[in-house]
């Protein structure tokens, strides 16, 4: 696979490009492969140095952010119900919705919040809330916030962060940094439920 030069990337698709894939890596299913964290911080750095205007930049990635999450919201309320009910569905049981819908019952705001900063489940966080019709007011409060917190957020760090020469120097060990952090709840998340079900096995 080639390497991905994410500072020519995020400098040819422009203003345009980093607002399609923020918006689509938020909330729309096939967009879970879009750089996320690693685009904002990048397109954050090269704002610092003057090739984009943060006062169009961080607004922009915010507001697309925001808007993914809530196409992600209304995609899963007008389509995901049926297929959980579908009769010869393998994977998207109505048992499964049952218990999605307990569990956004309960956390539906941290998730909301939280998944922001976890690739590829940021992108189904949204999706399943809107399957399980989890209150809309409720969900758009946090997404504002999760959406803020994250891409301004992230955007805002690369900004300041890239006035320092070191930065440039490291850039690819700092991209590499931010994508092992933005992963490791997934894999804290992985190692807690392969320890518990193998406990569970040696019970059984």
């Amino acid at each position: 696979m080639p390497h991905l030069d994410i500072q020519a990337l995020v400098q040819t698709v422009g203003y345009p490009g980093i607002t399609a894939m923020v918006f689509l890596e938020s909330g729309v299913p096939f967009g879970f492969f879009l750089p996320g964290a690693s685009l904002l911080f990048t397109a954050g750095l090269l704002a610092a140095q003057g090739l984009f205007d943060p006062w169009i930049l961080i607004p922009l990635v915010a507001v697309a952010a925001i808007a993914g999450d809530s196409v992600g919201y209304w995609f899963g309320a007008r389509f995901g119900v049926k297929l959980f009910l579908r009769p010869d569905s393998r994977f998207l049981r109505h048992e499964h919705l049952e218990r999605a819908k307990d569990f956004y019952d309960r956390y539906g705001r941290q998730a909301v919040l939280f998944a922001r900063f976890v690739p590829v489940v940021r992108t189904f966080v949204p999706i399943i809330a809107g399957v399980v019709r989890m209150n809309y007011p409720l969900f758009l409060t946090y997404n504002i916030i999760g959406g803020v917190a994250w891409a301004a957020g992230v955007a805002v760090l690369g900004y300041f962060l890239g006035n320092f020469p070191f930065v440039e120097r490291y850039f690819s060990g700092i991209i590499f940094a931010i994508i092992i952090v933005t992963c490791f709840p997934i894999a804290w998340e992985y190692w807690k439920s392969y320890r518990l079900n193998r406990k569970n096995t040696v019970r059984g």
